[in-house]
């Protein structure tokens, strides 16, 4: 079976949720393997919307879903998060969910901490969704997090968390703030232990033997590329790496088991919190493409910056993750444009640039060149076939795919997920 990484190209929220539903099918086990609940994927199933953070969306389809050892878990979040699932309709057990026993904690302390960082940045501030998962991601690095296996051994537990004590209350007494009490955060994680344990194993482990099995992995990334802590718009980026490779890491997975890796693209470009968007839009296109695509977070319902498809990031992306097919999501938000540009380019202080600068002012200063492409003026919305896409639409995509030098897999013409044109199948490995 081919084994298949899902990306995103852009900075998030690109609908990868999306299109790991429509490739579960095929799939016999849904990993997730960096991030956390600063994620927010969003499937519709049926007329039903499911709004998932932590969970691998494979969940909802009943798929073998893990959660590797390269995401921060937050066990009260998602303790929340399976409620409003199993809700739905869905059934949630330690049969179909499996998380790394080695996976970080994210506490209380870390989302308190989070949030005091921001407020202290002030005009500097990041834009995290204060969730807490830079500060676990710290300790994690640092070598003095809790990961979920160490639930399981109380008797070294203890002396793991006055480690974790030693410096973060030294940090809250440096800005006022009242030290965390040991004897509190202990019958915190006493009485959270038995909720997630009987979810926790070595999942690499298991990985191992799905493989040996002949089973079919699919690796859903969280955040994209953009976002990444080595690749991405630093310091406007998230805790983790985003970029394909880290699902090898966060999983357990060796690369030799990994066949393919797919970029997920919105037709135009979004970007949630603070930093560079070289397209961004502050017109009247806009705010009808926050309108009409409905731009808002599905974490956070912060409402999304907007701008043009930007073709030199998202070749960039391309570059680093090994892409070799795309799939281009929401292409009939942009139904009822006269015109369409596509960042080509930069300028930077009289020079023309072909690829994104890593300084954070060179960042904030290029300026996009563009190129204008006629509209289609014509519905898109729910066409499963590429011959009964407008040619303006074709010739759109024709263009995207010259530029980026890939070939587009994929297009999304609605939520659903029955609503997309197949036009290279994923699980050819070829």
């Amino acid at each position: 079976m081919t084994n298949i990484v899902i990306i995103g190209a852009q900075w998030g929220d690109e609908g990868k949720g999306k299109i790991v539903d429509l490739l579960s099918e095929r799939a016999d086990v849904v990993v997730r393997f960096q991030g956390g609940n600063n994620a927010g994927h969003t499937l519709v199933v049926d007329g039903v919307t499911y709004k998932l953070s932590l969970l691998p969306s494979g969940i909802v389809r009943g798929k073998l879903s893990v959660v590797g050892n390269g995401v921060v878990v937050d066990p009260w979040a998602l303790r929340d998060e399976m409620k409003r699932i199993t809700d739905l309709g869905t059934k949630i057990s330690p049969d179909v969910l499996k998380i790394s026993d080695q996976a970080t904690l994210i506490l209380p302390l870390h989302r308190e901490l989070d949030q005091m960082s921001e407020a202290a940045a002030g005009k500097g501030k990041i834009g995290t969704t204060g969730r807490g998962i830079g500060p676990a991601y710290q300790d994690k690095v640092a070598r003095r997090a809790i990961r979920v296996g160490d639930l399981a051994e109380k008797e070294s537990l203890e002396a793991k968390v006055d480690n974790l004590l030693l410096f973060h209350n030294a940090l809250r007494k440096g800005w006022g703030q009242p030290e965390v009490d040991k004897a509190d955060l202990m019958q915190t994680l006493d009485e959270i232990a038995e909720f997630i344990l009987p979810y926790a194993i070595p999942a690499w482990k298991i990985l191992s033997e799905q493989l040996k099995n002949g089973k079919s992995l699919l690796f859903e990334g969280a955040q994209a590329t953009m976002l990444d802590n080595d690749f991405g718009t630093y310091p406007f980026v998230t805790s983790s790496n985003t970029i394909a490779g880290q699902a090898a890491v966060g999983s357990g997975v060796g690369m030799k088991d990994i066949d393919k890796v797919i970029g997920v693209v919105k037709a135009y470009t979004t970007r949630v919190g603070s930093g560079p968007f070289p397209t961004e839009l502050f017109d009247a296109d806009g705010d009808r493409i926050r309108e009409v695509g409905r731009e808002f977070g599905t974490v956070t319902g912060r409402p999304r910056r907007c701008g043009w498809f930007d073709a030199v990031l998202v070749r960039q992306a391309i570059l680093v993750n090994g892409v070799q097919n795309l799939a281009v999501m929401k292409l009939d938000i942009l139904d009822q444009f006269d015109e369409i540009k596509v960042c080509v380019g930069y300028e930077h202080k009289g020079k023309k640039l072909d690829y994104y600068p890593m300084q954070m002012n060179a960042q904030a200063e290029v300026r996009p060149v563009y190129e204008t492409l006629p509209g289609w003026k014509s519905s898109t919305f729910g066409i499963r076939e590429y011959d009964k896409l407008p040619e303006n639409a074709k010739k759109y995509l024709a263009r995207l795919e010259e530029l980026l030098g890939v070939k587009i897999g994929m297009i999304s013409t609605s939520p659903e997920r029955e609503d997309t044109i197949i036009r290279i199948d994923p699980y050819e490995k070829k």
